[in-house]
């Protein structure tokens, strides 16, 4: 059973789910930092205690029933733990922090997507849609659909590693899995700013986006692959964010950590 913390919206939402749970059954909340607070709450006995209270009438004559839940494992999935309240990150009994996927498992989600979609993919081809996926299935299955439809257009349908690395190419995503606006921001720091260090602001107006688009969709990407460094004064572009643009450091390389 799976449901979405936006999805929970009243205390009778989380009721309905845990009342028809099966034994051993395993309840999957993606999202789960966007649970409103309020119904935080009423997951603590059912963690805690195999048990949910119920209210039953209203005013006065109200009472509580306690349910007794059948046992069952409760997984909360989110890319903002910090957004958990202690009291209910500490309930969790295991914390997991899953890493980036590496191109052979990329490339077997790719394959299988593949076949769900009824596309013919040459290994060849599913690693090549793998390496430029940063990682991500959910970026990989999103690739693959487009490099069908440019296999079907202006090939015979069948995904190679030549017919992948053309639509790819079309798409500008590179071998690093860098799209145009990712080339932008290291291209801009490493000609107009000399490799930086570039305060958040003044970098969004040179490359004509937002700053919170900046620093939560591409800052991250490019910090894990090296091409960037947050400073005191900013951001700053690594060596490797020059090579990768074709650009050469400034020689005293005053401004390069």
């Amino acid at each position: 059973m799976q449901t979405a913390g936006p999805a929970l919206e009243r205390k009778g939402d989380v009721a309905a789910f845990l009342s028809t749970l099966e034994p051993r059954a395993i309840f999957f909340v993606d999202e789960i930092h966007r649970l409103p607070r309020a119904l935080e709450e009423t997951f603590y006995p059912a963690m805690e205690d195999g048990q949910m209270p119920i209210t039953i009438g209203q005013g006065a004559g109200a009472r509580v029933v306690t349910l007794d839940l059948p046992p069952f494992t409760l997984v909360g999935a989110t890319t903002r733990a910090g957004l958990l309240t202690t009291p209910l990150r500490d309930r969790f009994g295991i914390v997991h922090r899953l890493e980036h996927y590496g191109p052979e498992d990329l490339a077997k989600i790719v394959r299988r997507s593949a076949k769900l979609l009824g596309v013919e993919v040459e290994d060849a081809g599913a690693v090549a849609i793998a390496e430029r996926s940063r990682g991500t299935p959910r970026v990989a299955n999103r690739l693959l659909k487009r490099v069908r439809d440019y296999a079907e257009v202006r090939h015979q349908g069948v995904v190679t590693a030549a017919i992948a690395g053309e639509a790819l190419d079309l798409l500008e995503v590179d071998h690093e899995g860098l799209d145009r606006l990712d080339r932008e921001i290291l291209r801009a720091i490493c000609t107009t700013y000399r490799g930086g260090p570039v305060g958040l602001s003044t970098l969004a107006i040179a490359v004509g986006e937002e700053a919170d688009t900046i620093e939560d969709v591409y800052e991250p990407y490019l910090l894990q692959r090296g091409f960037l460094e947050r400073t005191p004064r900013g951001r700053a572009a690594t060596r490797a964010a020059f090579a990768h643009v074709g650009v050469e450091p400034p020689s005293d390389g005053s401004s390069l950590f």
